[in-house]
Order: structure tokens, then sequence, then C-alpha cells
């Protein structure tokens, strides 16, 4: 990976999408330095113009794309578009920031939220595939590593408030339809989940596995491990799709190896990277304190009155942003920092 006088090349895989359309939109906010940059999807959105800042770019076909001498592609185009196509990136030397779960327990391939294990790259060497991790995982972890660093957390029961933002524009526009249709007085049709989304919510996002737990709520278990690199923590999580447009909560009840206290706590989280301590007792909301938002916030901040080391969390996130497309893009500006 290397860059001349007018910066880096840079590919977004999955363009016409959510995630994709927020990478292109953050890379011009933040100015990251680009020489080109190439907006890729499947061949079916060939052609069509998405927006790069003030720019239009004109989607490519993945397929045929070569990605010889282009130093990042940041993917989130599917587990299997990423499966095929990433390392044909990477062996082309090109560096891949990975948004899909396909790649996150390859213990070959870094799993990074920079703010918490960003260190983990200091000796990433490019051409090869970086993992993104699940945007549930990305928001608890900012707000439980300061904590954990100082005291040791040994135990974390989650509940995720989730949007449907989570899972694509289908769904931000079944929600959107189905609420039309509930003040409307017609039964709302579900396509994208198993149940209408409209005024309900849903316990169940992902495939069950054979333990009784979704994919998502072991996604949580699994990549807490990798990113800590603790092996004794353990994460039970519920997650849960509620009809919200954009935007994570996450009710966190977590216990420590070592006694607390609770304003060194809150002193923690005000001085970590990434994070908003909301002042007691406001409100923290998903639409009022996430949506639009780089950082994730912190409320709800308060001693467990059922154990002695518990203490209780409540975090949210716009899912889209640092859930995604800003965690992606920031794995990339440690990258270039680290070589300037």
């Amino acid at each position: 990976m290397t860059t001349g006088k007018d910066g880096y090349r840079v590919a977004v895989v999955g363009a016409t999408g959510a995630v994709g359309e927020t990478m292109l939109e953050i890379l011009a906010e933040r100015k990251f330095p680009i020489a080109e940059v190439a907006a890729l999807a499947s061949s079916r959105s060939v052609g069509r113009e998405v927006s790069f800042g003030r720019k239009s770019l004109i989607v490519d076909d993945l397929a045929t794309f070569d990605f010889s001498g282009w130093d990042f592609a940041l993917f989130s185009a599917g587990g299997s578009v990423s499966a095929e196509h990433a390392p044909r990136a990477a062996k082309a030397g090109c560096t891949v920031i990975d948004n899909t779960s396909h790649f996150r327990m390859d213990p070959e391939v870094p799993l990074v939220v920079p703010e918490v294990n960003g260190a983990v790259l200091d000796d990433f060497a490019g051409g090869a595939i970086i993992a993104n991790p699940n945007c549930s995982t990305i928001q608890m972890l900012l707000a439980v590593a300061p904590i954990h660093r100082r005291y040791g957390v040994t135990r974390i029961n989650v509940a995720t408030y989730q949007s449907v933002s989570g899972a694509g524009k289908s769904a931000m526009e079944e929600l959107g339809r189905q609420s039309a249709d509930r003040f409307n007085f017609r039964d709302p049709e579900p396509k994208a989940f198993k149940a209408p989304i409209a005024f309900n919510v849903i316990p169940e996002i992902d495939v069950f596995e054979d333990n009784g737990y979704t994919k998502e709520e072991m996604k949580m278990h699994r990549e807490t491990r990798r990113i800590f690199d603790d092996s004794e923590i353990a994460v039970n999580a519920t997650a849960v799709r509620v009809p919200v447009f954009i935007g994570h909560g996450e009710a966190i009840h977590l216990e420590t190896r070592e006694p607390f206290d609770l304003a060194e706590v809150r002193s923690l989280l005000a001085e970590a990277q990434g994070v908003c301590l909301a002042d007691v007792p406001e409100c923290v909301t998903p639409m009022t304190h996430a949506a639009g938002k780089d950082e994730v916030c912190v409320g709800r901040v308060r001693q467990d009155l059922s154990h002695p080391n518990g203490l209780n969390l409540w975090v949210v996130a716009d899912n889209v942003r640092k859930g995604a497309a800003l965690n992606a893009i920031q794995i990339a500006e440690y990258l270039v920092a680290r070589q300037a």
C-alpha cells in the first residue's frame, strides 16, 4: 500500500446499498486522502449514479473490476460476495476492509475496532483482509472497553434493540410501508422479516444456531472474545428488531472482576475515544443521540442492585455509520496514519 502526492485509490464495493452509500459520504466528509475512488456493485447496478461529496460516480461492475494498483477496497455487499471477491482483491495487492461476517472468525484476519484494539494492525503489511465487526458488537465494546481495561469484565448480559436499517434498504422501506398500512387499517404483509415490524418487536435476528441462540447473538459473544483477546469473557445476548429506522440501542448489564467506583466509571466513559457520556438524568435515544452521529452515546450508568460488581449501561449508536461504514474508514485511517 503506497501513496503518491495525490492520495490513495479506494474502491467501495456495494456502493448502491445503505452502508456503501454512507461509506462514500463519510470518505468525502472526513477528507480521506483520495486520488481516485471507484463505486462497485453487481451487474444489475452498473451505470447507476451514486454521490461522492459534490461529485457523482458511475457504478462499475465488481465482477470484472481489476483491483491491481488500488490501495483500499471497502466491502459491504454480503458475505457471498466478499467470499468470492475479497481474496481476489487482496491477491492483487489491495487492502480489503470487509464489513460482512464472512472473515470475522478467521484467525488470520484481524477483527478491529480502532479505538479498542487498533494496535493489532501495527504489523499489518497490506494486501490482505481486515474484518469489520458486527454493528452491535462495535457499539457495545466501545462502551465496555474502558471499564474492562480498568476493572476486568467477566460477563456481559445484553439485550439489543436493533433498527431495521441493519437489515438493509428493503427493510427500511418495509417499515415505512407497513406503518402506512397500519394507519390505513390494512394488514401489513411481511417480506423482509418473518413478522410485521411496524408497531411490533421481533426477538429474532439472523438464523438460529443449535444452542437456541441466533447467529447475531453468537456473533456478539465470539467477536467480543476475539477483540478483547480474552477467551474467558462471556456474552449472553438477546437480539431484538424494533420499528426504528436508524440507530441501535443496547441494555448492557456487566459484571467486573474488581469492585468499581461509579464516579470513576463515568470518568472513564467521558474520556473514552469515540464515546459520548450523557448527563444525568438525560434521556438517551437512538433518534436524538445516535442517528447521523459518529460517537456511541452512553446513558443510564448505574450500580446493579442484584450484584455487588454489577454495572448497568444503556448504549445507542448509528449502526450504519459507526456500526459499519465509519468503523471501516477509521481502520483505513489508522493504516494511513501509521505510514505518515
